[in-house]
Order: C-alpha cells, then sequence, then structure tokens
C-alpha cells in the first residue's frame, strides 16, 4: 500500500493529492446523492408544483445531457491530449464546482416550469463536464494499488453524512447542508488551479508513473503499446444493471413512508448511524476485496444481496409504527450499495491509461449511472402510477437481480469469456516512464 509507504516517507505532496481527490469525490458524490437525485424530485414536485410524469421528462433531459456532455468532453480530452494535463483538469474542475455552486444558490429562486427546465439544462452540463474530469484525476493522484482504499474512504464518507445528516429530504435542507461546503471546496480548488503553488507542479507529473499511470487491467500488445481490456463494455453493461436494479427498487421504497421513516428517515439517531456505520464498514471490506480480489467477485456478492435484500422486502411483512423495526434489509441494501459504489469509483482508472481515462470514465459513469438511473426512475414511476403493488413492484426488481446474479455466476464458472477477473501479468508491464508519444488508444 503506497499510502503506508507516504505516510512513513512524510510525502506530504502525494498524501496532499489523496485529500483532494477523496474530498472532491465524497463531496460531488454526496451532492448528487441527496441534492440532485432526490432534491430536485422535491423541488419539482412541491415547490413548483408539476405533476410527476413532468418532472420525469425533465429529469430525462437532466439524464440526456448529462450523458452527451460527458462523452463529449470525455472524447474531447481523449483527442486533444488534455486527458494527461493536470492542471487543466484542476481549473475545469474550478470551473464546474463553481458553477454548481452558483446553481445551489439559485436554486432557492426557481419557481416555475421554465425556470426549473434551465435550471436542469445548466446543471447538466456542469455534471456532464465533471463526470470526465474529475474521474480522469484518478491517474494523476491515486495509485493504482491504492484505488481500492480511495474508493473506499469515498464511499464511506458520501453515504455515512447523507444517511446520518440527511433527516428532510427536501430541497431547501439539501441546500442549507452543502453550499457552505461548495462555496469552500470552490475557494480550496481555485487557489489551487490558479496560484503558483508546488504541489501543484509536483502532482502533475505522477501520470507518467508506471505506479499511477497504468490501470491493472490495462495490458500491451506486442509492440509493448498498452491496450485496454475487452471487458470495458461488459464491465458498463453490469454496472448499467447494478444502477438500474438499485434504482428501480430504492425509488419505490421512497415512496413508501412506512420505510422511510423507519430506517433512512428515522427520527432515532441511533438507527441512521447505524445504516451509516453498516455503509462505512461495507465500503472498507469492499476495498479490500476489489485490490485482493477483482471485480468479479464483488458483482456476485452485490447482485446476490440485492436479490437478497428485494426479495426480503417483497415478502416480508411491513414495519408497524410503534413497535420495534427490524433493520436487517436496510442494512443489507447499505451493503449492497457501498459495494458498488467502491467498483464504480475505482474500476474506470484500473482500466484506462492516462490518455483513455477521460472517455473511458465518461463511457462508464454515464451510460451506465446516468442512463440507468433515468431508465429506472420513469419506470418506476410508471409501475406507481399505474397502480402496481410494492410487492409486485419489489417482485420484478428482485427477479432481475437474480438474473444478473445467476450471469455473473455463468461468467465465474468460464473464466476465459467476456470478464476474466484476472489482474494483468506483470511480466508484460514496463517500468519505464509513460511517454506522452505513445499509443494507448
Amino acid at each position: 500500500m503506497y499510502l503506508l509507504h507516504y505516510l512513513r516517507t512524510k510525502n506530504w505532496n502525494a498524501l496532499l493529492g489523496y485529500a483532494l481527490f477523496i474530498g472532491m469525490m465524497a463531496t460531488g458524490y454526496y451532492y448528487n446523492l441527496t441534492f440532485v437525485q432526490l432534491g430536485l424530485v422535491d423541488l419539482g414536485t412541491r415547490i413548483v408544483g408539476l405533476s410527476e410524469r413532468l418532472v420525469v421528462m425533465d429529469m430525462a433531459y437532466l439524464a440526456l445531457i448529462t450523458c452527451l456532455v460527458a462523452l463529449s468532453v470525455g472524447w474531447w480530452m481523449k483527442r486533444s491530449g488534455r486527458s494527461r494535463d493536470f492542471l487543466f483538469k484542476l481549473r475545469l474542475a474550478f470551473a464546474v464546482v463553481l458553477a454548481q455552486t452558483i446553481l445551489t444558490f439559485l436554486v432557492a429562486y426557481v419557481r416555475s416550469e421554465s425556470a426549473f427546465l434551465a435550471w436542469i439544462v445548466a446543471a447538466s452540463v456542469a455534471l456532464g463536464v465533471g463526470v470526465p474530469v474529475t474521474f480522469s484525476m484518478t491517474v494523476d493522484l491515486i495509485p493504482v494499488r491504492d484505488r481500492g482504499l480511495a474508493a473506499a474512504l469515498i464511499t464511506a464518507a458520501a453515504y455515512f453524512a447523507a444517511a446520518v445528516f440527511s433527516t428532510q429530504w427536501q430541497i431547501q435542507a439539501f441546500r442549507s447542508q452543502i453550499l457552505g461546503f461548495m462555496a469552500f471546496g470552490a475557494l480550496g480548488v481555485g487557489a489551487l488551479a490558479f496560484l503558483p503553488i508546488p504541489l501543484v507542479r509536483s502532482l502533475a507529473h505522477q501520470h507518467a508513473r508506471p505506479e499511477f499511470g497504468l490501470g491493472r487491467y490495462v495490458r500491451y500488445d506486442a509492440h509493448g503499446r498498452p491496450r485496454t481490456s475487452r471487458k470495458l463494455v461488459t464491465l458498463i453493461a453490469l454496472m448499467f444493471g447494478i444502477y438500474f436494479i438499485d434504482s428501480l427498487g430504492f425509488l419505490r421504497l421512497v415512496d413508501t413512508p412506512v420505510y422511510m421513516n423507519t430506517a433512512w428517515q428515522s427520527p432515532e439517531t441511533g438507527v441512521r448511524i447505524t445504516i451509516g456505520v453498516t455503509h462505512v464498514l461495507a465500503a472498507f471490506i469492499a476495498g479490500v476485496l476489489y485490490t485482493g480480489v477483482g471485480e468479479r467477485g464483488l458483482f456476485l456478492w452485490i447482485f446476490g444481496i440485492f436479490a437478497l435484500v428485494h426479495q426480503m422486502y417483497g415478502f416480508g411483512d411491513p414495519p408497524v409504527p410503534g413497535q420495534p423495526v427490524p433493520l436487517a434489509s436496510p442494512l443489507l441494501y447499505a451493503v449492497a450499495v457501498s459495494l458498488y459504489t467502491v467498483v464504480n469509483f475505482a474500476l474506470w482508472a484500473d482500466l484506462s491509461t492516462p490518455r483513455t481515462i477521460s472517455i473511458n470514465s465518461a463511457l462508464g459513469v454515464a451510460l451506465s449511472g446516468w442512463t440507468a438511473t433515468f431508465f429506472s426512475t420513469a419506470l418506476a414511476i410508471r409501475w406507481r402510477i399505474g397502480g402496481m403493488t410494492i410487492g409486485r413492484h419489489l417482485s420484478l426488481v428482485d427477479a432481475l437481480a437474480i438474473l444478473f446474479f445467476l450471469l455473473m455466476l455463468a461468467l465465474t464458472l468460464f473464466p476465459e469469456g467476456l470478464l476474466s477477473g484476472q489482474v494483468p501479468d506483470k511480466s508484460r508491464r514496463t517500468d519505464r516512464p509513460i511517454e506522452d508519444g505513445i499509443d494507448e488508444s
């Protein structure tokens, strides 16, 4: 683990790089998890007064624009070589954080459908730019061997804060919680991006070192050129399935107050802390397993736990207000969510080189995350409006989870298939720096 080495040798520049990346990604993920995914629905329905169908349509614009912008920016960064320019990425990240801070401040003045739609378009552009820019900083700031740990810290911080402190799922509450942190973050990132700080110059060259730049699943061809693993498409499809199953099930639970009021929105602090601590423990377990085992075993656990938890919700009796609350289902849900979030933060850089990280992360996060979340949101609302019972809804989600679990089991039994979890043969790696002229397409 390089982190322990940096602590022993007091390499403060590298340690500050860890802190910068983990802090930025954890704050951004918390923002998207609470303010964007939950807060905008509350803003559209409760404050602006739109129907759920209109809100879903407007959220579709958010997902579509975010995906298009992320893919365009990621492709452009790869073609132009900006994906390897840390200072450029840092300045673009500052623009994204500043734009999101301003938009978060202005959300209090959104009162009409046109203003709501305009806000969503602007937020989508910022989110779309932010995905390839921030995820591509992984190769600059986090060594390959420590990416599981970094992903675990990001996941633990974001989910613990969301579980423990976000008790009121309303746009005003989310805004008051996050606005100060975003303003402070914008100042910090702006100082690093535009002031002549030696730290930035030191971090800007780390991607050229083999322990940073070459992902664990990047192999070399016969000419010694790095090539991305063929697993990319398969992993995007699997992550799409995970996001789809998670959102499709959780959104129905969100619309069932008896489940929320006895778990994620419980008035009892102890219940929320228990869920938050479970997120933290599961995140660190996932970080260790990702580093030592690989993503294939984690995918098996994720789909298996989702199948089990939806079966428990679908066939179990709902909680009764005033009686002791069974926490087995929400705790299992927290475990599954933390497992796949760790994979999401670590995987795309491990499939990439400094040149390809921007487009690979855009493909992975935008296509699997945002697209799956939109489709599942639209389908969940359509099923609920159509009168489908929660038991039937969760049974269908459970069937999907079992289907993906069986798919992963088949891929595990046939390791030479599309998803081989073996780490690349280290004899094929080089110890020379990654030169800008190497063909990394």
